[in-house]
Formats: C-alpha cells, sequence, structure tokens
C-alpha cells in the first residue's frame, strides 16, 4: 500500500499558477493528482497547467479571484460539473504588502485580508460543503511561519497568516466528524518569483530573513512539497487542524 498515492484525486490549487502554490501542484500531479489550477489572471494558469501537461501530468486550469464570492462559486460549480468532486482542495492564493505600520492604508489592509483571509475561507467554505456531504476530503491552507513569529514590514500579512492557521483549528473542528482533514503548511522565508525582485532590491531584508533560520538559508518553492504531499495522501488521515512548520527552524529561537 503507497500511503503516498493521489491516483484518481481531483485537487484544485489556488495561485497554483506560480510559486509553492506550483511546486506543489507540479508534485501532487507527479503523486497522480489530476490538478486545477485556480488563479486570477487566466493565461498565467493556462501556461502554468500547459507546462505539467507537456511534462506528462494531468491538469487544467479555471481563472477565479479568491476575494470574490462569486468567483469561488462558479470555480466550484465547474470543477464539480467537470469532475463531479473535490478531493483535494489547496489555498495558496496570497498577497503581501511590506511597509511600516504606521504607513499602511485602510485599502492595503482590506487587500490583503480579502485575499488571503477571506479568499482562503470562501474556497474552505465552498468546496467543503462537496466535502461534508461526500464524508471525506484533504483541505491545505497555505500559512507562515509568522503566524507564530513576526518580522518587520509584515503587520497585516503576519495577522492574516495567524487567521489562516487559526481557521484552520476552527474548521478541523467543525468538520472532523464528516471525515474532512484541514491542514495549513506554514513557510518560512522562501525564494519565488513572487518576491526575487523585492529581496534583490532590498539585501538587508533577505540577511535579516536569514539570519533568523537556524539552517541559514532561506527556503525554495520545492521545499514546501513534501509537506503538501504528505497532508494531501492517505498518511496524514490521522491529522487535522495543525499548521506544519517548513522554515529551516525559524521558529526555535
Amino acid at each position: 500500500m503507497n500511503l503516498f498515492d493521489l491516483t484518481g484525486k481531483i485537487a484544485v490549487i489556488t495561485g497554483g499558477n506560480q510559486g509553492i502554490g506550483y511546486a506543489i501542484a507540479e508534485g501532487l500531479a507527479g503523486h497522480g493528482a489530476h490538478i486545477v489550477i485556480a488563479n486570477r489572471r487566466a493565461e498565467q494558469g493556462e501556461a502554468a497547467a500547459q507546462t505539467l501537461i507537456d511534462r506528462g501530468l494531468s491538469a487544467e486550469a479555471i481563472a477565479a479571484d479568491v476575494s470574490s464570492g462569486s468567483s469561488v462559486a462558479q470555480l466550484t460549480a465547474s470543477v464539480l460539473e467537470r469532475h463531479d468532486r473535490i478531493d483535494i482542495l489547496v489555498n495558496s492564493a496570497a498577497v503581501i504588502v511590506r511597509k511600516r505600520a504606521e504607513d499602511l492604508t485602510e485599502d492595503e489592509w482590506q487587500f490583503v485580508m480579502d485575499v488571503n483571509v477571506k479568499g482562503t475561507f470562501l474556497c474552505c467554505r465552498d468546496v467543503g460543503r462537496n466535502m461534508i456531504v461526500r464524508r471525506s476530503g484533504k483541505i491545505i491552507n497555505i500559512s507562515s511561519n509568522v503566524s507564530q513569529v513576526i518580522q518587520p514590514l509584515r503587520s497585516v500579512y503576519a495577522v492574516s497568516k495567524a487567521a489562516v492557521s487559526h481557521l484552520t483549528r476552527a474548521l478541523a473542528l467543525e468538520w472532523a466528524t464528516y471525515g474532512v482533514n484541514v491542514n495549513a503548511v506554514g513557510p518560512g522565508p522562501t525564494i519565488t518569483d513572487f518576491n526575487r525582485k523585492y529581496l534583490e532590491e532590498h539585501p538587508e531584508d533577505m540577511q535579516r530573513a536569514v539570519n533568523s533560520i537556524p539552517m541559514a538559508r532561506l527556503g525554495s518553492p520545492s521545499d514546501h512539497v513534501g509537506a503538501a504531499i504528505f497532508l494531501a495522501s492517505d498518511a496524514s488521515n490521522y491529522v487535522t487542524g495543525q499548521t506544519l512548520l517548513v522554515d529551516g527552524g525559524s521558529t526555535l529561537w
């Protein structure tokens, strides 16, 4: 018995067109899952799905804005119409605003909370309804190590990710009796295409992040794939409500 076999599973991955989301999409597909990449920009999602297909993996893309309830509802309905079920949901879509707290605007605060917290909740709620009926499902929210420790210039982002980890616990408790496992992965500082330019332009911020990690390096998207495969598979059937920190030990100090 292969505990990590995902053959035939339908996995929806928000923000799956780049960074950690794409790495997880590739990892789950490599273990047999059919991937539905959901992101706001249709062309980017389709390109990411095509890259997986070109590698002999099973994938498609559906454009969706996770901060919009109607868009999430349409995404969920489209996947269910095509595949009749959703076995795995990975909520990876996220945004960040790096500013001193006193300089943050109300709009910037709301922007981060709408995508990171509201978007995660909407996707969990709509997909969770189907999983509850089927009495089976794995939900993986992408939180962050800053749900537990704080880094400068990331106040609203840290608050949003703490909310994601707490939402994970709340949903895990409510849905445990329905056979729905809800967990989170908490990446430490990770270099992706999304933040590479910022880190290159702010080497002091990059060095500060490296100094906060006992393993003395930033993560890469591939570092988070194993945790996602574990949480999506039968290997984690008795695990729920957890935020699995994949952070090089940054919360140990």
